[in-house]
């Protein structure tokens, strides 16, 4: 199997505006952004999507989810607020195999 686009990105083999790092995750700036702030944010760790999280997995949801509000107020949308979206396989919208979550903010967005 090839590697993905965020295994490159983690890699640094693919360059990207890296906004967050530690040795669990990444959050960096979306390519096609939908709003003035969407960041992406991945485990180091491959996982191709929600189906395939398991128990041992814990630790690094945990990181992305308690680094989000660290990252929302560092980028200023913290106040006026912020979507969240992880879509899960084709029918939802996942275009790469490699789990992620959209924070996306900075204007208005419409009601889902």
């Amino acid at each position: 199997m090839k590697e993905c686009i965020f295994c490159k990105i983690v890699k640094k083999e693919v360059k990207s505006k890296i906004i967050f790092e530690n040795e669990l995750i990444v959050a960096f700036e979306d390519a096609f952004p939908v709003a003035p702030v969407h960041i992406l944010i991945i485990p180091k760790l491959h996982i191709d999507s929600m189906n395939y999280v398991k128990e041992h997995h814990k630790k690094i949801f945990g990181e992305i989810y308690c680094t989000i509000p660290n990252i929302a107020k560092q980028l200023n949308i913290a106040k006026e607020g912020y979507r969240l979206v992880l879509n899960n396989g084709i029918n939802a919208g996942q275009e790469v195999k490699h789990i992620h979550v959209h924070l996306i903010g900075g204007k208005r967005l419409q009601k889902i």
